[in-house]
């Protein structure tokens, strides 16, 4: 989905928490390489998703997109589900 101002960013990740109403919190992993001895280092991060009709669970893995802020700390909505948790 473009707007006139741009791109907007898409990431996946898993939701780690579903307590709160229409909040999800996913965390998002990336691998990455030390600049200077070349480790590869696993980095994550979580964010807070807007889920309209509250239907993620903890342990699906999603896909999320950068949007209107909804709160203070929410600033990304639940795209769609792509896989679901056992």
């Amino acid at each position: 989905m473009e707007t006139e101002r741009g791109i907007r960013r898409r990431l996946e990740g898993t939701v780690v928490s579903d307590k709160m109403e229409k909040t999800v919190v996913v965390e998002v992993s990336r691998v990455q390489r030390h600049a200077l001895y070349g480790k590869t280092l696993h980095r994550r991060k979580r964010y807070k998703a807007h889920d309209q009709a509250n239907d993620c669970h903890a342990g699906d893995r999603v896909r999320i997109v950068e949007s209107r802020p909804y709160s203070r700390e929410k600033q990304w909505r639940v795209e769609e589900v792509l896989e679901r948790a056992r």
